[in-house]
C-alpha cells in the first residue's frame, strides 16, 4: 500500500528540516510505502528551494509548487489533486500535529473508516482568546448548519482513497474542508490528541484570516443567516407597526406633545443598524455567488516535481 503524507507548505523554512526528519523516521518503521507531496503555497523565504533539494535525495519526495499564495485550503486541495496513495494523510508543517500519530490513523484506517481525524483535547502553546473563540465556533456553526462538522478537529486527518476522490469532485471556489470533509459523508472517527505548541516560526493565522475562514464555513453549509436577517427584519417591521399604534393612541387619548429627540435619534440609529446587518448578511453571500459564476480555475502550478519513479524503483 501507498500512503501519501500531503503537506502544504508557506514560508516554513524554520520548521521543514525537523518535519522531514519526523516523517522520515516515521516512514522507516512502517511496511507501507510512504510517499511525501509537498505543496508550497507562494513561499518567499526559500522553502521551495530547499524541498526541491530534498527531493533530489530521498526519491519519495514530491513537490507542487503554486504560481502565487492561494491559501491552505486551495493548497490542499491542489494536493489531493496530486495524491497518488491509497490513503492520504495531512498534516501541517509547523509540527503541532505530530507525526508519529500516523501509524495510529493508519490503524484506524484498516478497520474500515474512510476519514480518520485528529480531535484536539488541548492546544498547547496558543491563546486563551483563540482557544475559546474555537470552542464557540464550532458550537455556533453545528447550530447552523445541516452537516455535522466534528468539533475541535482541524486539518489533521487521514482521507482513504475514495475519500479523496470525493473530496476532488466538489470544485467550489470559496472552500472549508473540514465542511466538505464532513458533506462527503463515508465511515468517520475521531482520534483524540493533545496539540503540540508550533516547533519554530510564527503562524499565519491572524484573527482576520480566522474571521474570514469562519464565514466560509458559515455561509458554505448553512442558509439561516439570511433565514435570521428575515426573522430580524419581520420582528423589527412589528414592534414598529406597534410602536406607531402606541404614538397614535396616545396621541388620540393625551393630545400630541412634542416627541422627544432622544427617542427618534435611537429609533433612527436603531433602524439604520438593523438594514446594514441585514445588508452584509446578503452582501456575503452574493459575494460568494458572483465569484462562483466566473468558473476560474481553482489554482495554477508554477512546477509539479513528481516523486522520482525510476530511482525508487532501481
Amino acid at each position: 500500500m501507498t500512503v501519501t503524507v500531503l503537506v502544504p507548505v508557506y514560508n516554513e523554512m524554520d520548521v521543514l528540516p525537523e518535519c522531514c526528519r519526523r516523517l522520515h523516521d516515521v516512514a522507516e518503521a512502517r511496511a507501507e510505502d510512504f510517499e511525501f507531496l509537498f505543496v508550497d503555497d507562494g513561499s518567499s523565504d526559500g522553502s521551495a528551494e530547499w524541498l526541491l533539494a530534498l527531493r533530489e535525495r530521498d526519491p519519495r519526495v514530491a513537490v507542487i509548487e503554486l504560481s502565487r499564495n492561494f491559501g491552505k485550503e486551495i493548497a490542499v486541495s491542489a494536493g489531493l489533486d496530486h495524491a497518488s496513495g491509497d490513503a492520504v494523510m495531512l498534516l501541517d508543517a509547523d509540527l503541532q500535529d505530530p507525526p508519529e500519530l500516523i501509524p495510529d490513523f493508519l490503524a484506524a484506517w484498516q478497520e474500515g473508516y474512510d476519514i480518520v481525524y485528529g480531535q484536539r483535547l488541548s492546544r498547547e502553546g496558543e491563546t486563551w482568546l483563540k482557544i475559546r473563540t474555537s470552542h464557540w465556533y464550532y458550537r455556533v456553526i453545528n447550530l447552523l448548519s445541516d452537516v455535522p462538522i466534528p468539533a475541535d478537529a482541524g486539518d489533521f486527518r487521514l482521507l482513504s482513497r475514495r475519500a479523496v476522490e470525493a473530496v476532488k469532485g466538489l470544485r467550489e471556489k470559496h472552500r472549508y474542508m473540514s465542511g466538505l470533509y464532513a458533506w462527503i459523508g463515508f465511515p468517520q472517527k475521531a482520534l483524540p490528541y493533545h496539540r503540540h505548541p508550533r516547533h519554530a516560526g510564527r503562524t499565519k493565522w491572524n484573527y482576520w484570516r480566522l474571521w474570514s475562514l469562519a464565514l466560509e464555513g458559515i455561509t458554505s453549509f448553512s442558509t439561516v443567516p439570511l433565514k435570521l436577517a428575515t426573522l430580524l427584519g419581520v420582528v423589527t417591521a412589528g414592534a414598529a407597526f406597534l410602536y406607531g399604534v402606541f404614538f397614535l393612541l396616545r396621541t388620540l387619548l393625551f393630545g400630541n406633545p412634542v416627541p422627544g429627540y432622544p427617542s427618534l435619534i435611537v429609533v433612527m440609529l436603531f433602524l439604520g443598524g438593523v438594514q446594514l446587518i441585514c445588508l452584509g448578511i446578503i452582501g456575503e453571500y452574493l459575494g460568494r455567488t458572483y465569484v462562483e459564476s466566473k468558473q476560474r480555475q481553482l489554482y495554477y502550478l508554477r512546477g509539479l516535481h513528481p516523486r522520482r519513479e525510476s530511482e525508487q524503483d532501481g
